[in-house]
């Protein structure tokens, strides 16, 4: 990465977090219409389950298969999606003790949630975790028949945290920014230590 790109990062970063600072009305508004007063729903609390298990599972099962089959490739392409997933997550928990959010069920009486997770809301572990799967795969795998399915289920993941109401719009957007920007990050340092 060239310092162009770097400082393009920054000022994107900067100018979302800016706005994030207005836009509450907006963000609960939103989520007041996505979640229900019964956020019950089999498809959307499987969405939301399959996140780790899925993410984890992807580069584990690469791994295996790299060493089975004496794949170089795939096992650079493992850690490279292992190493997604850890960026993403320390960037995501360190970002939730720093903004120390809550989460929007314990600040309105409108929003309801299923399963009243604790810790923080901002942002989102579950979409930057999807999000963090979803790009490494699209990086490494650029054929249409893994692009959008990732892409499908690392959105489907984000929405299921907003009928769940486990989350605002802004920590989805925010965890899903993480995450890809993890992915990057991730591929272009294994890329520098496999070259």
């Amino acid at each position: 990465m060239n310092n162009k790109t770097i400082k393009s990062i920054l000022i994107i970063t900067g100018c979302f977090f800016i706005s994030f600072c207005y836009a509450q009305n907006w963000d609960i508004n939103l989520l007041e219409n996505i979640n229900p007063q019964h956020p019950n729903s089999f498809v959307w609390k499987t969405a939301t389950n399959t996140t780790y298990p899925v993410s984890v599972s992807i580069p584990v099962g690469m791994f295996v298969y790299s060493k089975i089959s004496k794949d170089k490739n795939t096992e650079e392409k493992s850690y490279e999606l292992a190493g997604s997933i850890v960026i993403a997550g320390i960037a995501t928990e360190g970002t939730k003790i720093i903004f120390n959010r809550q989460r929007p069920y314990e600040k309105y009486n409108t929003i309801y949630s299923n399963s009243a997770e604790t810790g923080k809301s901002f942002p989102s572990a579950h979409a930057a975790i999807a999000f963090a799967t979803a790009t490494s795969l699209s990086l490494e795998y650029k054929k249409w028949y893994v692009v959008v399915p990732a892409y499908v289920w690392a959105a489907g993941v984000g929405y299921s945290r907003l009928y769940l109401g486990e989350h605002y719009p802004t920590d989805v957007l925010a965890g899903a920014v993480i995450g890809a920007g993890s992915a990057v990050i991730s591929y272009w340092i294994i890329k520098k230590v496999f070259k």
